[in-house]
């Protein structure tokens, strides 16, 4: 027997249960990827100091105008989650920084033009969405922060407030769709989902309304960077069609993992696990080929850290870089640079040497 759509109530099953259609696996409700910050295949749980731009955690990054003002860790400050959650990502500010103007410190996501194409923004039927978030801080008053289009050239500046601090707030923020603009639906950038934690007034405009300028976030809003010690804690990020905001979305590990390694995948980190076969072809080359663990946004750039070529047997020869690439968003065949030490035309396995040795590949928007 099969499934049966109930509507708007959900998916009913052979077993005449009923499922809600917001946790339904047929339904792609959230667009925001990693919105628990469950996976973190960048730094794991270790702390780090980011450049601008620089992936802190799956799918998140930071703009900083100016490195060492924030550390950033998954699960910072060791403090209880909300109900319902494991995780969160943790923002502490490392000094007191005056924001000039053109200053920004922003935590954002870019979420795919293939999953938001529905939402028609850009058009006569472009849908209304509501983002949802919970936040603490050691730090109250009203915080900002924006969604925009690709190149910025359409934004949405919006405002909440956390009112007491260091306790997790509920926010929810509505934003009316657009309907004009270019809006992307295709594997490049759809929306930006931007939250402020320091901007200047050159990237900061009015909440509650769209503009055809590059803002951030709003005028006056809270900035964390601008306490030193401050603390910004953020998790159950949802961005979902509709004018209210339901139960956040929660998918299988397994899920969510892989819908991170559609951007960014790092395999390895366990000695000797077999990452990659081929042969060598001469004794300071090997040639294997890899498959990825799922299909890639686009064919990835690949990088390594700390492995072998062995035939398991009489030679570990270590990598020294890779060399000629052929690869597509499926896989790739890779040729690995060693030490002179293997013999021609051997069987060959690439393996981390030690519990830090990894290939990992990148395609991020």
């Amino acid at each position: 027997m099969p499934v049966v759509l109930s509507g708007t109530n959900g998916v009913t099953f052979p077993d005449s249960s009923l499922q809600a259609a917001a946790a339904s696996p047929y339904v792609l409700k959230n667009r925001i990827i990693n919105g628990d910050f469950r996976i973190s295949q960048y730094n794991g749980s270790s702390s780090t100091t980011p450049t601008s731009s620089a992936f802190v955690i799956d799918r998140w990054r930071l703009i900083v105008s100016a490195s060492s003002k924030l550390s950033v860790q998954q699960n910072a400050g060791s403090v209880t989650p909300p109900a319902g959650f494991t995780n969160y990502l943790g923002l502490t500010s490392l000094a007191t920084t005056t924001v000039a103007s053109g200053d920004e410190y922003v935590l954002y996501q870019k979420i795919e033009g293939f999953n938001t194409a529905d939402l028609a923004w850009g058009t006569a039927n472009a849908k209304s969405v509501t983002l949802s978030f919970q936040v603490y801080s050691s730090l109250t008053g009203t915080f900002g922060g924006a969604i925009n289009n690709s190149d910025q050239s359409r934004s949405y500046p919006f405002s909440y407030s956390i009112p007491v601090a260091n306790t997790w707030t509920s926010i929810s923020v509505t934003v009316a769709g657009d309907t004009t603009g270019t809006w992307l639906t295709t594997n490049n950038t759809g929306i930006i989902v931007r939250f402020g934690l320091g901007v200047g007034s050159t990237y900061s405009g009015t909440a509650g309304s769209w503009s055809g300028n590059a803002y951030d976030s709003t005028t006056g809003a809270v900035s964390v960077v601008g306490t030193n010690g401050a603390t910004f804690y953020i998790t159950g990020v949802q961005l979902e069609i509709g004018t209210s905001a339901t139960p956040f979305e929660r998918r299988l590990y397994n899920q969510e993992l892989a819908n991170c390694q559609r951007y960014y995948f790092k395999v390895g980190l366990v000695t000797d696990s077999a990452l990659a076969t081929g042969l060598s072809p001469s004794s300071n080359t090997a040639r294997v080929y890899m498959p990825f663990p799922v299909t890639m946004r686009t064919a990835p750039t690949l990088s390594q850290n700390a492995l072998w070529a062995t035939d398991a047997a009489n030679y570990n020869a270590v990598v020294s870089s890779i060399g000629t690439v052929n690869v597509n968003n499926n896989s790739a065949r890779i040729l690995f640079n060693t030490d002179a030490v293997m013999t021609g035309y051997r069987p060959v396995l690439i393996v981390p040497s030690s519990t830090s040795g990894y290939i990992d590949g990148t395609s991020e928007l």
